[in-house]
């Protein structure tokens, strides 16, 4: 007999959706009336190992609702990145609570942990579905359109470097933006959607799917300084040379590294006050300015894209019909349908588990310092309904008197 117990978690980065998702799980899975408990373990796997549940159950709908429709992560998150011992702890858990069904949102680390716990379901005859609901604002889960939490950030993203295009045209200079991203460049592209005369900002964009070169970077910032008198620059924090090696630590004198042993390339803001300096240094220009979205960019709380809220509650929706009908291990992913339009499918945990996508070369510009139409035609339906536009006078002149 079922125990009808199911335990979700979230893992990684907040982001201004992921809460959609949870209560997507919640409804959807008091719905069955073999569901006889929906547990949450609090701060991801590490809730898991330490028995640290909530009773999902006992919340009201109406509650669930508006927690649905706040950002960051209602249960709290986790950095931990499980190994095949940390995961056994957490089948062991799953077991002692007789958990059938276990749903973990989150991104590619996410993905494998759910990968291995459901190996050890199957090694130990455990009845327990296992499925991965997806969650990334970098965008870079293999198989999926897109992941819940890239579109928000992405209106985020586009809308602030619409502002700092408007306030770099009103006080000529240099700006640097930099944006999340260490291997894929959806989000720093997004930038580009923020634009809407042509010598609008942002004029160079930069993105780790091509190698970054300091000397080239100075030029093409002179040149469009030179052209416009103006330059805005969005560039991804993980922007590299040739090597594979993060420019913040070649430009870096002190490098913080994360639990995993890689330079830590978020929070510091470090590497747009060191590209500023080179473009002071080296083009002799006074008015350069540079500014770090950091976490800003994932839970912004007055900048959340209706399209995402509705596919992140969805892909809740769907992992527990998945699990519950269609009784299947997997990973849930958004497939696009017609001009815009979604549907869900469920792929192979080994299909994403520790796998990386990065933008395509369709969506990059030949100059590597841009994006193509194909891109903007991919984002646009995204971003969702309402995003603000700006206007500017037409200029007539009046001609001069001389005196």
């Amino acid at each position: 007999m079922s125990s009808g117990k199911i335990l979700v978690a979230q893992g990684g980065g907040p982001t201004a959706v992921i809460n959609q998702s949870l209560v997507g799980v919640v409804l959807e899975a008091r719905r069955f009336g073999e569901v006889r408990r929906v547990y949450g373990a609090r701060h991801g796997v590490r809730g898991i190992v330490d028995e640290d549940f909530v009773d999902l159950t006992q919340e009201t709908s109406h509650n669930l609702e508006l927690v649905g429709a706040t950002p960051s992560s209602a249960l709290g998150s986790t950095r931990d990145k499980p190994d095949r011992a940390y995961c056994h702890e957490i089948f062991k858990v799953l077991r002692a609570h007789e958990i059938e069904h276990f749903f973990y949102i989150g991104g590619n680390d996410s993905s494998d942990t759910v990968r291995i716990v459901s190996e050890e379901a199957r090694a130990a005859n455990y009845p327990l579905r296992a499925i991965h609901i997806p969650k990334t604002i970098d965008n870079d889960l293999v198989g999926s359109d897109h992941t819940p939490g890239f579109p928000s950030a992405a209106r985020f993203v586009a809308q602030a470097f619409a502002g700092a295009n408007l306030d770099n045209a009103a006080l000529p200079g240099i700006y640097v933006g930099v944006v999340m991203g260490r291997h894929a460049g959806f989000l720093t592209a997004a930038s580009a959607l923020g634009k809407k005369f042509p010598e609008d900002g942002p004029h160079l964009i930069y993105l780790p799917e091509r190698v970054f070169e300091i000397d080239r970077f100075i030029a093409d910032v002179k040149a469009t300084y030179d052209r416009l008198g103006r330059c805005v620059v969005a560039v991804s924090e993980g922007i590299h040379d040739a090597a594979g090696v993060p420019m913040l630590a070649r430009l870096a004198k002190d490098l913080e590294r994360d639990a995993h042993g890689n330079v830590q390339l978020s929070g510091s803001g470090a590497l747009a006050d060191l590209l500023c300096e080179e473009i002071k240094q080296k083009l002799k220009i006074k008015r350069v300015r540079g500014d770090t979205f950091g976490y800003l960019q994932r839970s912004f709380i007055g900048c959340v894209s209706d399209v995402d809220a509705r596919e992140a509650r969805e892909v809740g929706e769907k992992a527990v019909q998945f699990a519950l009908w269609g009784d299947r291990d997997g990973s849930v992913a958004i497939q696009r349908t017609g001009f815009y339009s979604a549907d869900y499918a469920l792929l192979p945990l080994e299909a994403v588990a520790g796998r990386t996508r990065t933008m395509e070369d369709a969506l990059i510009a030949p100059s590597g310092t841009d994006v193509t139409d194909a891109f903007r035609m991919y984002l646009r339906p995204l971003l969702g309904s309402g995003m603000p536009d700006a206007y500017r006078l037409r200029g007539a002149v009046v001609p001069k008197i001389g005196r």
